[in-house]
């Protein structure tokens, strides 16, 4: 049995026709993409939106995806120097933070609670708009199991915090043998940009 199976299936948006400034809160949106442009075109226009509406940026992000961004969003003229001073911009590396909650190579769920807490403490009551890439790395890992585990435990925060959740895969992560592992990726989340 899925450990996301209770979960149902969503429709899919394409991410040219997305609106990404009416998200309504406790979304969790995932996006399988094709290439790193199409990744950092959608994730420049998510953290765009949530600047402009005020909510705290989390980015729990690999680093080149981390410094690439940056470099568009100051080119875009946002001041994420002062974002990140004010609290307003968080970045975490996946990596390091994956090793903060996982315990023989699964998501310790008290773990994972310390590691949001903390993110929420420091948006300070204020809406929060997070991106997350641990989940692709683990299934870049090969560690599938792991991967539906902290999807689901992003779905239990998600029903506790009032927070906005941008997930991403690279779509070469996924086997042709993988139909399944896909369809339990879409059924964790709320909308599918396509």
């Amino acid at each position: 049995m899925s450990l996301l199976q209770a979960v149902p299936a969503v429709p899919a948006v394409p991410a040219a026709t997305f609106d990404w400034n009416t998200l309504a809160a406790r979304e969790h949106l995932v996006q399988i993409y094709v290439n790193e442009s199409t990744l950092l075109d959608s994730l420049e226009q998510y953290v765009a939106a949530g600047i402009e509406n005020g909510e705290v940026i989390v980015l729990i992000a690999t680093q080149a995806h981390l410094e690439a961004l940056e470099e568009r969003l100051a080119s875009s003229g946002f001041d994420i120097d002062g974002a990140r001073s004010h609290q307003l911009y968080i970045t975490f590396d996946a990596s390091d933070t994956l090793q903060k909650f996982m315990v023989r190579d699964w998501p310790d769920e008290a773990l994972f609670q310390h590691f949001v807490h903390r993110v929420i403490q420091r948006a300070d009551g204020r809406r929060i708009r997070a991106f997350g890439e641990m989940v692709a790395l683990l299934l870049a890992r090969g560690q599938t199991e792991a991967m539906l585990r902290l999807e689901y435990l992003w779905h239990r925060a998600l029903e506790r915090h009032d927070l906005l959740l941008f997930c991403a895969y690279p779509r070469a992560a996924f086997m042709p043998h993988m139909g399944s592992t896909v369809r339990d990726v879409y059924a964790a989340h709320s909308c599918v940009i396509s």
